[in-house]
């Protein structure tokens, strides 16, 4: 058997954890740790404010409209995280249900943004995710600049030295006046190594923090689980219908070519023979034959015609009886496995069959 080389993935010469510090994901997550905190103070801003002077003005019956763009001002910054995680974190989340509006108006649309949940589960968003911005910030920018700052220090710690005579990374004072520098060839190589341990651990770290920013962004800033499942059933039925439309067509397919033809050609011989009854009996005879034989040839059609739709063996013996009797006629060896631990409803073994 010939073996396609250049379809197999070719062999990983570091292992994974070596890998993950130079890979693009573990980058592109490190940016997104980055941007969120410049872009959820924003978030946050703006929410606490449009919250703020809703409250505000609520005694003035102006809050509740104020409330309402700020909801939908919300609902367009979700747009944008939805946008930055796809392209950042790899995560596809699709558009939350839209405001419907049943009448036309200013206060119909009001109403039915404010009973919106997708806007009010962004609003959450905007509030919660500021806090932990600030905290997966300060956590990766730490262990990455100790990482590879400590792992560096073999090229930097004569360069900028503590002060004028030893050079290094002074760790504490003895007592005496006297600090203690990181100085000599071990301990140069141990800080390395102990930066190198911060620098394979940091893309594994924050690749925790952006767990938390996807579970936010799919659970905040997607559809509901609602809005997801008649979603889901709204598709499943496209694929019913299509799949609905496509059996009819096949059974017209078949009617038109195999049976419908051959009753046809059946009806012309019989004309035939009709004609020829009078004048020559004993070709009549042979076409009446020859028309009875396409007339088992055309119910045979038929037979397997219905066969093909829902079999009367799929009805009485189920799904393994009903395709063994299908590769019983096929003309190449065909060997028939059926494993079910209990026997599916009727609608299921159609469809499978």
């Amino acid at each position: 058997m010939a073996t396609d080389y250049a379809s197999q993935p070719r062999p990983r010469l570091l292992p994974q954890v070596l890998r993950a510090p130079v890979e693009g994901r573990a980058w592109r997550e490190l940016g997104y740790v980055l941007l969120s905190l410049p872009i959820s103070t924003v978030l946050f801003a703006y929410a606490i404010t449009m919250i703020s002077l809703s409250a505000g003005l609520l005694v003035t019956f102006l809050g509740v409209p104020v409330l309402a763009l700020g909801l939908v001002g919300c609902r367009g910054f979700g747009a944008l995280e939805r946008a930055r995680a796809r392209e950042l974190l790899r995560v596809e989340v699709a558009h939350p249900e839209p405001v419907r509006v049943k009448k036309s108006g200013l206060l119909p649309w009001i109403g039915a943004v404010l009973r919106s949940g997708a806007s009010w589960r962004q609003l959450t968003y905007a509030v919660l995710h500021f806090p932990w911005a600030v905290f997966a910030f300060s956590v990766a920018v730490t262990f990455w600049a100790v990482g590879w700052a400590l792992f560096l220090y073999p090229l930097w710690q004569w360069v900028f030295p503590a002060e004028s005579g030893p050079s290094g990374i002074a760790l504490f004072s003895d007592g005496r006046g006297n600090q203690v520098y990181l100085d000599t060839p071990f301990d140069i190589a141990a800080t390395s190594a102990v930066g190198l341990v911060f620098v394979l651990a940091s893309p594994w770290l924050v690749r925790g923090l952006t767990t938390v920013d996807r579970i936010m962004v799919i659970g905040l800033l997607g559809p509901s689980l609602l809005a997801g499942r008649v979603s889901e059933l709204e598709s499943d039925r496209g694929v019913v219908v299509d799949t609905a439309a496509a059996d009819l067509r096949r059974i017209e397919r078949d009617l038109h070519d195999g049976a419908q033809a051959r009753l046809v050609a059946l009806a012309m011989d019989l004309g035939l023979a009709k004609e020829k009854l009078l004048e020559d009996p004993d070709a009549a005879a042979r076409m009446v034959d020859e028309a009875h034989g396409e007339v088992k040839v055309a119910l045979q059609e038929l037979r397997d015609l219905a066969r093909g739709i829902h079999p009367a063996v799929l009805t009485d013996r189920g799904l393994d009886a009903a395709l063994s009797s299908i590769a019983s006629r096929c003309t190449v060896p065909v060997r028939v496995e059926v494993e079910l631990s209990a026997r599916p409803v009727a609608a299921i073994e159609g469809i499978a069959y």
